[in-house]
């Protein structure tokens, strides 16, 4: 009977066991971002996150669908890479529920030309390329708006399309392409608005090379992003007041120039 009673013993200690979730804040923590200028910062916050016992393994992507579907599904621990609105569209379209975190810079969108070295020197009838996801492409609309090349029916919302367009005096056509693709057509079109971490990845500069610029205090923000279930993993929290701290500030301002500035 002792003996039945000691293995009945055990074998409830082993259910009750494989019955335990992992518990939060074990294990190393996978983030996907995009190369830059989101994987550099993260780099920089790799040895903060090891003085806290914290093994943070960056993933890197080259698209903006895969960082978030992965997350998603649970392959990933959080992401780094997007606003606000494109997370908003991302979970719309796909039925998914991410969250934003806490938000770390600004990446001034730009518009960029090998042809010509000012908008004005754009002629009747050229090409435009923007990328297609629906909130840059209203983000970039809103850009040649501020710019002065077309008229926008809404005025300053952010997800407008071509459709929209009520006034564009210079006749251009407007080709919608995968954001990622952007710098490799720029010697295709007359110009292309092209995302920030894209621009500088095919060593653009926005400061130096980009014709319009967004302001400083753009309210595209990126953020590092989970989901609901792990928002208050204690590794989320610490890499989130990583990415926010003034060194992490400090680091993108001395290496960016402005062309990356820290979420005020």
């Amino acid at each position: 009977m002792l003996r039945r009673a000691v293995l009945l013993s055990a074998l409830a200690l082993i259910l009750a066991a494989c019955g335990q979730s992992k518990p939060a804040g074990e294990g190393p923590l996978k983030v996907g971002a995009t190369a830059v200028p989101h994987a550099e910062i993260l780099e920089q916050v790799k040895p903060i996150l090891a003085d806290e016992g914290i093994d943070l393994q960056i993933v890197v992507f080259n698209d903006y669908v895969q960082p978030n579907t992965q997350l998603a599904e649970g392959r990933l621990d959080a992401n780094y890479f997007q606003t606000k609105p494109y997370l908003d569209e991302f979970n719309k379209a796909r039925g998914a529920s991410l969250v934003t975190v806490a938000g770390v810079h600004v990446e001034p969108l730009g518009a960029y030309s090998r042809r010509y070295k000012s908008l004005a020197e754009l002629p009747a009838g050229s090409d435009v390329a923007l990328p297609n996801d629906a909130s840059n492409t209203g983000r970039s609309l809103l850009l040649l708006q501020k710019a002065g090349l077309i008229t926008l029916r809404k005025g300053q919302d952010p997800l407008q399309t071509v459709a929209d367009i009520s006034g564009n005096p210079k006749g251009l056509k407007f080709r919608e392409l995968e954001a990622a693709t952007l710098p490799r057509v720029l010697d295709q079109v007359a110009l292309a608005v092209i995302n920030t971490n894209y621009a500088l990845d095919a060593q653009l500069s926005p400061r130096n090379d980009a014709l319009a610029l967004e302001d400083g205090d753009s309210p595209y923000v990126n953020y590092l992003v989970t989901r609901p279930d792990n928002r208050d993993d204690p590794r989320i929290k610490a890499l989130a007041a990583a990415l926010t701290s003034q060194q992490i500030k400090d680091y993108i301002n001395r290496t960016y120039e402005g062309a990356v500035v820290p979420a005020k």
